[in-house]
């Protein structure tokens, strides 16, 4: 999601994003990525995602469309064999902020 937004050359975009993800829609479509800014994402994972997420964002005009995942829509099939094939993939790069909270959390 992030990477097809910062790949549009023209800020201003009519943009549609079908997502099975009931969490990233809702958030954003019901306002609640708005209060996680607000507290600074207190208690909330992927700060810096959803921060890159809200800096190309807030350039486009992006509606929402949740579709129920496995469910023999043709899309959301292929984008789900592509995220599987890509986590397969050696060497991926680490998600740094991840691990840092994981490790604050051991000290919890």
């Amino acid at each position: 999601m992030i990477i097809s937004l910062e790949a549009l050359k023209n800020e201003g975009s009519n943009v549609t994003i079908y997502s099975d993800s009931k969490y990233v829609v809702e958030a954003v479509e019901k306002g609640w990525l708005q209060e996680w800014v607000k507290k600074n994402f207190k208690k909330k994972k992927n700060r810096d995602l959803w921060l890159r997420f809200l800096k190309v964002y807030e350039k486009h005009n992006v509606r929402f469309v949740w579709v129920k995942g496995h469910a023999d829509n043709i899309e959301n099939e292929i984008c789900d064999k592509l995220a599987v094939t890509a986590s397969d993939m050696p060497n991926l790069l680490v998600d740094e902020e991840y691990e840092n909270i994981k490790e604050e959390e051991k000290l919890f």
